[in-house]
């Protein structure tokens, strides 16, 4: 199964038209292509010269990275429209009931605020 976005083909989802209903990967195809992924950050860093004991806590979890992936394919099929904090939440909170085994992810990227991983989604609410 690939997507085809612009010229760029993705494994993993079905290209999506008028008489086409969208189908998701499964789960262990989405977690493969999040280790590829994440294999080749550590790879680019560690040739960078960067000592793995400083990154690699830094660094999400397969899980953490497929939610991430699922939660960019949702904001790409909204118009690329930035979610809010309410938003963010539903979008989250439906990932976990779509994939029950990232339910933990989900929920450790929805909880603390102060993180210090610069990569984590926290969203704040506007202060108005």
């Amino acid at each position: 199964m690939t997507r085809t976005v612009g010229t760029a083909t993705y494994p993993g989802m079905v290209a999506h038209d008028e008489q086409t209903p969208r189908r998701r990967a499964s789960l262990e195809l989405l977690r493969a292509e999040a280790a590829d992924e994440l294999s080749v950050l550590v790879d680019e860093r560690l040739r960078a010269g960067e000592d793995p004991w400083d990154f690699m806590e830094d660094l999400p979890s397969v899980d953490e990275l497929v939610v991430f992936m699922l939660r960019a394919e949702n904001i790409s099929a909204d118009g690329g429209v930035r979610p809010n904090a309410s938003r963010h939440y539903r979008v989250l909170r439906q990932i976990a009931l779509d994939y029950p085994a990232l339910t933990r992810a989900v929920w450790k990227l929805l909880g603390d605020a102060n993180t210090h991983r610069r990569w984590d989604a926290t969203i704040r609410a506007d202060a108005s």
